[in-house]
């Protein structure tokens, strides 16, 4: 997972600046809705809501709000139907790009994504064109400042986690899907506090680009992310060890 650390840590500053602009919560609402209209709305018997929520809180939604995204979707309140869209692409220097949707508009989501990709020097491509290049893990990250690998390390481990590593800003806990309740809920339990926790898809192998190509590759995720209806964006960059963020 080379590079990966490097990359959710510039992820992270970037959900930071979606939650400011109203964008996050928008997003939360369509997933927790989505997993009661799949699987019901009680998270003990439906993992998926579960996640949703537990994301949800650590993003600090008001419970009010996650109330009644449940009910949406479940029917006890009027909701719109919203249908789940996976979108693979590439970005300039051959970085693998997927792009998982939440929409109420299939025609715009999908005229949105092409757009973006295409303005900005990226391509959409096929089903399956990039999907094996990647696994569905859990990933939790922690301030390094605040803690160390060593700190989370032993917890992690016995909670059932299956990579640790860190950066000099964050710690990564990487899980199998199946335990990421069960290890994030545990390591709250032993009172580390989580930056952000996420199922996401981490690539098997990374491209590493030099700065400037890398910052177009960023431009493309972060546009893509901006989308109302894009939930999350996955790639394979590998930023170098001297990556800088530009100055707006």
């Amino acid at each position: 997972m080379s590079g990966h650390s490097k990359w959710a840590s510039i992820k992270h500053k970037k959900g930071a600046a979606d939650a400011k602009r109203g964008q996050k919560f928008t997003k939360l609402i369509k997933e927790i809705s989505v997993a009661a209209k799949m699987g019901g709305g009680d998270p003990d018997s439906n993992a998926r809501l579960r996640t949703a929520i537990l994301k949800a809180r650590t993003d600090n939604m008001p419970k009010d709000n996650i109330e009644r995204a449940i009910k949406k979707g479940t029917g006890e309140m009027e909701g719109s139907a919203f249908y789940e869209l996976t979108y693979e692409g590439y970005a300039p220097g051959g970085v693998a790009i997927i792009i998982d949707t939440l929409t109420d508009n299939k025609n715009r989501t999908a005229a949105d994504v092409r757009s973006t990709l295409t303005k900005l020097g990226g391509s959409l491509g096929t089903t399956n064109s990039v999907a094996y290049m990647f696994q569905t893990k859990g990933m939790i990250l922690y301030d390094a400042e605040q803690y160390t690998e060593d700190d989370i390390l032993e917890a992690a481990l016995e909670l059932g986690a299956e990579d640790i590593s860190s950066t000099d800003e964050m710690v990564e806990v990487i899980t199998e899907p199946s335990d990421f309740n069960a290890v994030l809920e545990g390591l709250q339990d032993a009172g580390f506090k989580e930056v952000s926790a996420e199922i996401t898809k981490i690539a098997d192998q990374t491209v590493a680009l030099e700065a400037d190509k890398a910052r177009k590759v960023l431009r493309i995720i972060e546009r893509l992310e901006d989308l109302e209806d894009v939930q999350q964006v996955s790639s394979n960059l590998e930023l170098p060890d001297d990556y800088e963020d530009e100055e707006e």
